[in-house]
């Protein structure tokens, strides 16, 4: 996978970081919803954006913030399967 993201021209890679910061905020505002259905798409957006993220640390060596994003993706992903609706209710 870094060999692609090494591939991808500089200037793609460092306009990458705008449209992972627009996904991480649309992606808060929708967490911060009352209603499921938006929640459930915030959380989505949260894991795009924690792609973004990593592909964009991965291209400018920032491993802690890629570390960062892997820790915020698996809770993205607990906070998806806990925003489901409970058998029986």
């Amino acid at each position: 996978m870094y060999a692609i993201i090494d591939s991808m021209p500089d200037s793609l890679l460092d306009w990458l970081q705008w449209p992972a910061m627009l996904v991480t905020v649309i992606a808060a505002w929708l967490i911060a919803s009352q209603k499921k259905f938006k929640r459930n798409w915030g959380f989505w957006l949260f894991l795009l954006s924690n792609i973004l993220w990593i592909v964009w640390g991965l291209h400018d060596a920032a491993y802690a913030l890629i570390v960062l994003q892997v820790c915020l993706a698996l809770l993205n992903i607990r906070g998806a399967v806990k925003n489901q609706p409970e058998d029986g209710t």
